[in-house]
């Protein structure tokens, strides 16, 4: 193994020591204080819209993953660069090292309610980084006190310094190959053991800090309304489930890791243009009327046919006898969510008093809210994009102006205000399905939360449009399953869906981007009949 390898290996070991140890030491500070999520929260924060929708795109739910992903491998890069800079200059590596060390610092520090040790994980990680790297180049065979910068231009034997007087080159270093390379694996090897060891020490004490215990105490209330029972037929076969499980339901939101918020020290404010402010804690909102709704939520980055949308039983108090209470004042037209960590989103105050079902929510399914989605409290509003109105670890509520105040994505160029809009989708067949030839059943999902829906249309091969049967539904605010029974005919046949919602208004046929206030178009599809 070249000596140039095992320095840049030398600077990986070092750098994933540094980040598994800053992993620990954030258990103490702060989970976001880690320099890995502070990076990647700041990256969230500031990436342009257009970048935000290609990896909502191509990573689905799993886009955090992904950039955590790839934030490791750069610093894998970088690390690695730096190792081998090490060996002609050692200044220089721990140069790089520090600048390591104040980005980390200046996005922990950034972060929304930072505290004052923020820095720490990636102080202490970087100090670590450097003796990591000096003592894995010395077993790897490197003379750091002996090398020179070796000048541009200088070739064998003596030469000049910069008055021109020539100066002995320093030995050659001994030969690497001759070094104990079996002790240098050796030393290698615990290196990213113990930063495997950290680093998952640091991420299962934060687990153990976190609400799961808390969550699995929780006793929901008993609602003064419950959620009408489900009609016969509301499902139809091969068509994805009418109520989404709560491990399969959607996550989109800009949390890295989910905020582990202990409902004992939970409150909810409510300020702003009102005139009676309100503090509820916890046990106060539990003791609040409750009622429960079946709710289709969805993602203003749901492609047209994608899947970003799910619908659950919610538990939650009304939004609406929160606000009569505080008491908006004239001209607040706006109500701003903010979560723990920061996060805002601003619904239509109009849209939230008008007698919809919006919760302030506690429950899903039947659970106390899962982590990922919000625990202790959420909101959910039916006929709003999510990221206008589906704040989760919610904390605060504020009474404004549109004008006055924009929240988390407006300035980032999505509208301030987005109903949702009417949409399908064919879930059965698949796009590039086979099937048979005869009736084949063609089924899918279609939604216009809060307006319903009325009818569904099927088109083949830019044929007339057919009427689709409309399975069962229990509310307007939740999509609708549908579904033809197609005479297919050997061959390739393409297959199109429109619906029409309950006020009459069938969904547009023209493409647009999500951006910047959701999907439209038609779903299409592609089937071979044989």
């Amino acid at each position: 193994m070249k000596l140039s390898v095992r320095a840049g290996l030398s600077g990986v070991a070092a750098a994933a020591v540094a980040v598994g140890v800053a992993e620990v030491v954030a258990v103490l500070t702060g989970a976001l204080s880690a320099p890995l999520l502070a990076v990647g929260g700041v990256v969230v924060d500031n990436v342009p819209g257009p970048v935000k929708d290609f990896g909502v795109r191509v990573f689905g739910v799993h886009d955090k993953t992904a950039l955590i992903v790839g934030t490791s491998v750069l610093l894998a890069v970088y690390a690695y660069g730096l190792g081998v800079v090490a060996l002609r200059s050692w200044r220089s590596a721990v140069g790089g090292i520090g600048l390591f060390a104040a980005v980390g610092v200046a996005a922990a520090m950034t972060r929304h309610d930072a505290g004052v040790f923020a820095w720490l994980p990636t102080v202490v990680g970087a100090g670590l980084a450097v003796w990591v790297l000096r003592l894995l180049l010395d077993q790897a065979g490197a003379d750091l006190t002996a090398r020179t910068p070796v000048l541009v231009g200088a070739t064998t034997g003596n030469r000049p310094d910069h008055d021109g007087v020539r100066t002995a080159r320093p030995p050659a270093a001994p030969d690497p190959y001759g070094k104990d390379r079996r002790g240098f694996l050796k030393l290698l090897g615990y290196a990213f053991g113990a930063a495997a060891v950290t680093g998952f020490a640091g991420r299962w004490l934060t687990s153990r800090q976190a609400v799961t215990a808390a969550r699995n105490d929780v006793v929901l209330p008993v609602p003064r309304q419950t959620a009408p029972p489900l009609p016969d037929g509301v499902q139809v076969p091969d068509v994805t489930p009418y109520i989404s499980p709560n491990k399969d339901f959607y996550r989109i939101d800009t949390a890295l890791i989910p905020p582990q918020v202990d409902p004992a020290t939970w409150q909810l404010k409510i300020h702003g243009m009102v005139r009676n402010p309100i503090t509820i804690t916890w046990e106060q909102l539990l003791q609040r009327p409750m009622i429960e709704r079946y709710v289709t939520l969805a993602c203003v980055s749901n492609e047209v046919g994608g899947d970003l949308i799910g619908n659950a039983k919610w538990l939650g108090t009304p939004i609406r006898e929160l606000l009569e209470e505080a008491g908006p004042l004239p001209g607040a037209d706006q109500v701003v969510q903010r979560s723990v960590d920061g996060w805002t989103c601003g619904s239509p105050t109009a849209t939230l008093m008008d007698g919809r079902d919006a919760l302030l929510a506690v429950g899903m399914n039947g659970q106390p809210l899962p982590v990922d989605h919000g625990f202790p409290v959420r909101m959910v509003v039916p006929g709003l994009y999510g990221y206008v109105s589906a704040c989760k670890w919610i904390t605060e509520i504020e009474l404004t102006r549109f004008a006055d105040f924009d929240a988390y994505w407006v300035p980032r160029g999505w509208s301030a205000q987005a109903p949702i809009k009417t949409e399908s989708r064919i879930d059965t067949p698949r796009d590039g399905g086979r099937r048979s030839a005869g009736t084949v059943v063609v089924g899918g999902v279609a939604w216009a939360q809060h307006r319903g829906i009325k009818k569904v249309e099927v088109q083949v091969d830019d044929g007339a449009w057919a009427e689709a049967a409309l399975a069962a539904t229990v509310s307007s605010d939740t999509w609708r399953q549908w579904s033809y029974a197609w005479p297919a005919t050997a061959g390739e046949h393409s297959l199109r869906v429109r619906a029409t919602d309950g006020q009459g208004v069938t969904q547009t046929s023209t493409p647009a981007a999500p951006a910047p206030d959701g999907a439209s178009g038609w779903h299409r599809i592609q089937v071979r009949i044989d």
